[in-house]
């Protein structure tokens, strides 16, 4: 789809990500949207016929000229819900995004989404924490999202960054620096992952669309990890998002008198899971990940055989010891795991899991 048009259409006076939705759904592209009748647009869900003409009237203008300019500039793409690669677990939230703009790569499905997430105003323990935990994680293949804001955000991209894939949410459009300490570090992220936004380019960041932009962040993840956060801190909106979208929520506990640290207490306290470690999430997934294979692709003998196995290599003399399988046995079943992907063999006879 054509991001400039998609800049024009929301750059019309009055239209909201409601009505986008609508027009996108029912004529497909905005191009579409553009070349309908005044009639076929008022026939659309939530259009007015003022609104209508405003679409069909529609002129560029010299704001719009340099938005364009700075999309072409910047290398600015756009996705829309009803695209292929549009991110599958935005697919599930409400209200869902209908446009998103980026810079750098995104993905249909990352492998092990996650969003790190702090206050502005943290501890040096807070932001040494979040830059180990996204490091860790991002070299164990997990792709790490949070907001660019300073703080427990900038430390979560710098981690991440070292080892691995990161993407950045704004509550502005991507075209926009902000903070602006971190100019080079939204680059980076744009070269080494995305920097995405529902916003239209131009769009400044102001106080109503960050908890807009903290919906996404929860959305795009499967679990939500928050670092430090004071009573009322936004990072109990994006909690409150991802406990909404049904996402898992855990929580790194802190000093009981720090005022940083009151809001993930809290969370724990309420329910939120416990973080100490990176393991501690990949644990947590490995364990819900290898359920669902078994649950749904592996006979009983595989079952048995899955469950001696670890991201440890094993032989076969262990496999058979562990499980009270024949030999014979297990060496046929491997060959059926080999070829459902949950198992890896390496030289000497040795077995891997691929589904931890």
């Amino acid at each position: 789809m054509d991001p400039e048009r998609i800049v024009e259409l929301l750059s019309v006076e009055g239209i909201g990500e409601i009505r986008i939705y609508y027009l996108l759904k029912r004529f497909g592209s905005a191009e579409e949207v553009f070349e309908a009748s005044l009639s076929e647009l008022t026939e659309v869900m939530g259009m007015t016929k003022e609104l209508a003409k405003k679409i069909k009237n529609y002129r560029r203008t010299g704001i719009i000229n340099e938005r364009i300019k700075r999309l072409k500039r910047l290398k600015i793409k756009a996705v829309t819900f009803l695209d292929e690669l549009y991110p599958v677990l935005l697919r599930n939230i409400t209200p869902l995004p209908p446009v998103i703009f980026y810079r750098g790569e995104i993905k249909k499905e990352e492998k092990l989404p996650v969003a790190i997430i702090g206050t502005r105003n943290a501890t040096s323990y807070g932001k040494y924490v979040a830059e180990r935990l996204a490091e860790e994680l991002a070299e164990s293949g997990v792709t790490i999202i949070s907001g660019l804001a300073r703080g427990i955000d900038t430390a979560a991209h710098r981690g991440a960054l070292k080892k691995g894939r990161t993407l950045a949410v704004l509550g502005c459009g991507v075209d926009i620096y902000y903070p602006s300490e971190n100019r080079r570090l939204q680059d980076e992220i744009a070269e080494k992952g995305a920097v995405l936004s529902e916003f239209n380019i131009g769009i400044k960041p102001i106080a109503q669309n960050f908890p807009k932009r903290n919906r996404i962040i929860s959305g795009l993840s499967a679990a939500v990890i928050a670092v430090e956060a004071g009573e009322k801190s936004g990072v109990l909106n994006t909690v409150a998002w991802a406990a909404e979208q049904g996402r898992e929520v855990f929580a790194v506990p802190g000093p009981i008198y720090s005022k940083t640290s009151k809001g993930t207490n809290r969370l724990i306290k309420e329910g939120a899971r416990i973080l100490t470690s990176a393991e501690d999430l990949l644990e947590e997934f490995a364990l819900k990940k290898r359920a669902e294979r078994i649950e749904i692709s592996l006979s009983e003998e595989e079952k048995r055989i899955m469950n001696v196995l670890s991201s440890e290599p094993m032989y076969v003399d262990e496999i058979v010891e562990k499980t009270g399988m024949e030999v014979s046995r297990i060496l046929e079943l491997m060959f059926s795991l080999e070829i459902k992907g949950a198992v890896r063999q390496l030289p000497g006879k040795k077995y891997l899991s691929q589904i931890i």
